[in-house]
């Protein structure tokens, strides 16, 4: 059995919705295969500029094998890879992307409103997953 590559989420560092979403694939993960990168960071910025991702902070991103996913694409491909029931959802990305996107920025664009923001401190096994 091969070893899973690393798949790197891209997300908006300064967002309290979005770091409830990073602690809930933390909790939720099958293995240690996630590393998180926030957008605000340089980091993120040398990376995505690799593949000419104009980035936005209203955006999640996904890098998995070599190719960056985005909005919903990429919340689904993670949610596909946590423990079940949560990988269920992927079965959503059947739907057409230009619908899931529509309720993903949605989402995005009341996210500072649903959750506000707050920082997040990750435990010491945690920390090693998270790059800056």
């Amino acid at each position: 059995m091969r070893k899973e590559e690393i798949q790197v989420i891209f997300y908006d560092g300064d967002c309290g919705f979005c770091n409830h979403a990073i602690q809930y694939i933390l909790k939720h993960r099958k293995n240690d295969n996630f590393q998180f990168i926030a957008l605000q960071s340089d980091l993120a910025k040398q990376k995505l500029k690799d593949f000419q991702i104009k980035i936005s902070l209203s955006t999640i991103y996904l890098l998995d094998n070599q190719k960056v996913y985005d909005r919903s694409t990429a919340a689904l491909k993670i949610a596909s890879k946590l423990k079940f029931p949560n990988n269920l959802m992927g079965v959503f990305l059947l739907i057409p992307a230009f619908m899931r996107n529509w309720v993903y920025v949605i989402i995005a664009k009341n996210r500072h409103k649903i959750k506000p923001s707050y920082c997040y401190l990750p435990d010491e096994k945690e920390s090693k997953m998270f790059l800056s």
